[in-house]
């Protein structure tokens, strides 16, 4: 863990697949808290870095710690599934690389108030973008049952989906949950004792599913994917770290759609159905985090890393 709270995630293998051009141009579409910023920063000359990121929080810390490469770096408030627009209205045509890390930062977890985490007693919140209307207090108090037990299971894949928002139900008839310390209370009231001795803590898949909904991740992901490989250059490199299987699918789908999405029968000797390859992967399988790496930081434990080249 460095001074700013956070320990950047596959930041070596990253590096190394973005194949950073000194005189290049790169977007990292999620800065956080600055950390890949900073290794793609370091090694340009004459090029330049796009840092996006929604958490107004997020940008004022990378911009701290990014202060030595101030002259190479835009920073732009904003959704990375807009990366696409963010570049015409800059006025940029194409880039040579892209990075996306999916994951929390540090520290949306760490600062309590923020209402990510599972483990302080916090209002509800959950929101990336802390100026959105919708945050975690309106999902988990308005949202009708079949739709919370929806997403329970689709994005936490939350066994005891059904339980634990019946739980919901029943406590927010006698009055608001307002505190992520209440909803943690009632997850453990809701699943049956065998969930609450696994290692890992029974509110950790519900809050991940509120997390998802609250900042609508998977479209963002998706919107991401459909648009923002068409601002790379020849041989530019696309690199997207995600964290749980949604996203890692999400991203492999659309690789795939970009390489290999001819839809011509197999008998047919050559494509007519228009289809033109854009992307190639550059490791077929993801790549994942080292031993080492999940001892020192076990947030990096569920990492997947995809890398594709524009050609």
């Amino acid at each position: 863990m460095n001074q700013y709270g956070h320990v950047s995630v596959l930041l070596d293998e990253c590096i190394e697949g973005l194949n950073i051009d000194p005189d290049g141009i790169y977007v990292d579409g999620t800065t956080g808290m600055g950390g890949h910023s900073e290794a793609i920063a370091s090694r340009l000359n004459n090029g330049r870095l796009i840092c996006i990121d929604r958490d107004s929080y997020a940008l004022e810390r990378a911009g701290e710690r990014l202060k030595p490469f101030a002259d190479k770096i835009t920073f732009v408030k904003g959704n990375f599934s807009d990366t696409f627009a963010i570049l015409e209205r800059l006025g940029i045509e194409q880039v040579n690389g892209m990075l996306f890390d999916l994951g929390v930062s540090s520290p949306q977890l760490d600062i309590a108030e923020r209402g990510f985490s599972y483990m302080n007693d916090a209002a509800l919140d959950m929101r990336m973008d802390q100026t959105a209307a919708l945050s975690a207090y309106e999902i988990v108090n308005s949202w009708p049952e079949e739709r919370l037990q929806r997403i329970l299971w689709d994005y936490g894949e939350e066994k005891f989906a059904r339980k634990i928002v019946a739980g919901i139900i029943a406590e927010r008839k006698l009055h608001p949950i307002a505190s992520t310390g209440e909803l943690v209370e009632i997850i453990r009231k809701s699943v049956p004792a065998s969930a609450l001795r696994e290692k890992q803590h029974p509110a950790k898949r519900t809050f991940q599913a509120i997390r998802i909904a609250v900042n609508d991740e998977l479209n963002s992901v998706s919107e991401m994917m459909e648009t923002a490989p068409d601002k790379l250059c020849k041989g530019g490199r696309l690199c997207v770290i995600s964290f749980h299987s949604l996203e890692d699918r999400i991203v492999k789908n659309s690789i795939a759609r970009r390489e290999n999405g001819c839809t011509c029968p197999r008998e047919v000797p050559i494509c007519v159905c228009g289809f033109k390859q854009t992307l190639r992967s550059v490791s077929r399988k993801p790549i994942l985090p080292s031993k080492e790496e999940e001892e020192a930081n076990p947030r990096a434990r569920s990492a997947k890393l995809r890398v594709a080249e524009h050609i």
